[in-house]
């Protein structure tokens, strides 16, 4: 984390913010999530910002990183800074309100990144508060007062009073503190302005969000924290200029008391709406997107959808969800594609409370390469986070991960060497909800397959954990892929296009055919011996490279066994496991 406070808004100022934020909404979003009601009461909003923020952090620390790795001595500028948080936050929304805040964040980089400027003072950083607003509202199809877009437009509003009132002259803490004690303020009136909220005793969830952002601003700024986030009814900004900024203990009451399903989603007694939340990243012309808005606001409600320069997140909630698929293959490349069914008996659907669930003794959660992996460990029993080709799981999706399962005690397997720290990261943060949690260190989607075949849930804790990760450890494993650049190896020099064989990691083979070098390395992993080979083969591998090595296993190596998955769109053309 960068030193605070910043002086002015530059590239270093960028990177302090993001982190700010992550940390304010990590500290805020079980509260956030308690108070989400509109537009449906499931419960996820402050987990959806802080998994937002999430990705534009990855994003700007990522630039920083390729700066640190090249020869010149000077770092990122503001406008790559700036231009890295708001693709991060574009790629990684979720949810309506973590896309509303990527519109936000877009809308400041479009400004930030005006001309190349080396900094931003506070006339820049007010300029960009206001685009923001301005853009995140005309993203929404049918925008609502008392929400988020409410709040963000009172932020713009306070700059704008505060830079005038100070001869344009304000610095970049001036800006930010009225921005914040702004959105504090609207926050507070929100219930008065939606029903649904005055109902729940609530304040917007999404709106508290931008609040714990902009309380992130200002201690970019200034080095400080306020305190006093508006909750309830009546309560105005806080003026002190060395206040601090943190999270109420729990959910805000405005008149009544907060009523909370099993999950933590505030009940809304007569709330209904659409089945299925639709989200997905488009590659798409301007002309096209139009289309794509009318056609999906026919078919649902809170639409939204932001980006540009050819990429877009669409939001969108339908009964058909299918249909909201079908609009965006129309209209360009979706991919990034994810459903959520609001559930029988949802709060959403039915009006209806949920019923507390109990929660299971124990359970596995397993992050895997592709679909048909994924189908494999579900019917395991394991609950599955689906790691895409270069598109890795940050940890709070592996947090949601572990909610889902509903566990007191849960095994982690990362299935990666690369996501080892964030399944760390992910455990820590769900230990503090009182959840017990064994991270075993697995390391190919093979391993963990080896430690879900000894996982007996009706014995001690300990000992299972023990069992699955002497089964793991014992299990060697190897990917064939395709060498994507020339390059050195440890098995020399590859090229382009080139098959390559990596045992435990490391390239062992370099070859041109998928079927001879998958028999090169399976031999060299069974010349150590081995009772047990597990195949499992991308999408684009043939039927005929299985049958090639089965056969390659029987007639050479007596007593080994072999059972062959298909893993889908997996990223490695095989995967190959020895017990």
């Amino acid at each position: 984390m960068a030193q605070v406070p910043q002086t002015f808004f530059d590239a270093l100022a960028v990177r302090t913010w993001c982190g700010l934020a992550l940390e304010t909404l990590g500290r805020a979003r079980e509260e956030i999530d308690a108070i989400n009601v509109y537009p449906v009461a499931d419960g996820d909003t402050g987990t959806n910002l802080y998994l937002t923020v999430e990705s534009a952090v990855a994003a700007v620390e990522a630039v920083f990183a390729g700066h640190a790795a090249g020869s010149g001595p000077e770092g990122p500028t503001l406008a790559d800074a700036a231009r890295a948080m708001a693709h991060g936050a574009l790629i990684g929304a979720r949810g309506n309100s973590g896309t509303i805040l990527a519109q936000l964040l877009r809308g400041m980089a479009q400004v930030l990144a005006d001309d190349d400027p080396a900094h931003a003072d506070g006339q820049g950083l007010r300029l960009a508060l206001r685009q923001a607003a301005d853009s995140a509202r005309r993203a929404v199809a049918h925008p609502v007062e008392g929400t988020v877009l409410t709040v963000a437009s009172a932020a713009a509003d306070a700059a704008d009073a505060a830079d005038a009132a100070d001869g344009a002259r304000g610095d970049c803490g001036t800006v930010a503190r009225a921005a914040y004690d702004g959105a504090r303020a609207a926050l507070a009136a929100t219930p008065g302005q939606l029903p649904v909220l005055e109902r729940a005793g609530v304040v917007d969830a999404g709106g508290r969000g931008l609040v714990a952002v902009l309380g992130a601003l200002v201690e970019t700024f200034t080095g400080e924290r306020a305190r006093g986030v508006a909750g309830s009814a009546g309560t105005g900004p806080s003026r002190d200029p060395h206040a601090r900024v943190e999270p109420a203990a729990g959910p805000v009451p405005v008149d009544g008391a907060l009523e909370e399903c099993a999950d933590g989603a505030a009940a809304v007694p007569g709330q209904e709406g659409p089945a299925f939340e639709v989200i997905y990243l488009l590659e798409a012309e301007d002309r096209a997107v139009e289309r794509l808005r009318e056609r999906l606001d026919a078919l649902g409600d809170s639409l939204v959808v932001v980006g540009g320069d050819g990429l877009w997140n669409v939001h969108v909630h339908v009964d058909d969800a299918g249909a909201a698929v079908e609009a965006g293959i129309e209209a360009g490349r979706p991919h990034r594609i994810r459903i959520t069914h609001f559930g029988a008996g949802d709060v959403h659907t039915t009006g209806a409370e949920r019923p507390p669930r109990e929660r299971a003794q124990r359970a596995v959660v397993a992050v895997v390469p592709g679909e048909g992996l994924a189908g494999l460990y579900t019917e395991a029993g394991a609950t599955t986070v689906l790691a895409r080709p270069g598109e890795p799981p940050a940890s709070g999706e592996l947090v949601q991960a572990v909610r889902r399962a509903h566990a007191r005690e849960v095994v982690l397997l990362p299935n990666d060497a690369d996501l080892r720290h964030t399944a760390a990261a992910a455990a820590e943060q769900v230990r503090t909800e009182g959840i017990r949690v064994a991270l075993i260190p697995t390391r190919s989607a093979v391993q963990g397959i080896a430690a879900l075949a000894v996982h007996e849930p009706d014995r001690r804790f300990d000992e299972d954990v023990v069992s699955m990760t002497s089964a793991a450890g014992a299990t060697r494993y190897a990917e064939v892929t395709v060498a994507e650049r020339q390059s050195w190896t440890m098995a020399g020099i590859c090229q382009a296009g080139d098959v390559l064989g990596l045992i435990d990691g490391d390239v062992a083979v370099i070859g041109s055919d998928v079927a001879q070098t998958a028999e090169t390395v399976l031999d060299r992993m069974l010349s150590a011996g081995g009772e047990m080979v597990t195949l499992v083969l991308g999408d684009a591998v043939p039927d005929a490279v299985a049958e090639h090595l089965e056969g390659r296993v029987r007639e050479g190596y007596l007593a080994v066994d072999t059972v062959v998955y298909r893993g889908g769109r997996q990223g490695a053309l095989l995967l190959i496991g020895v017990e």
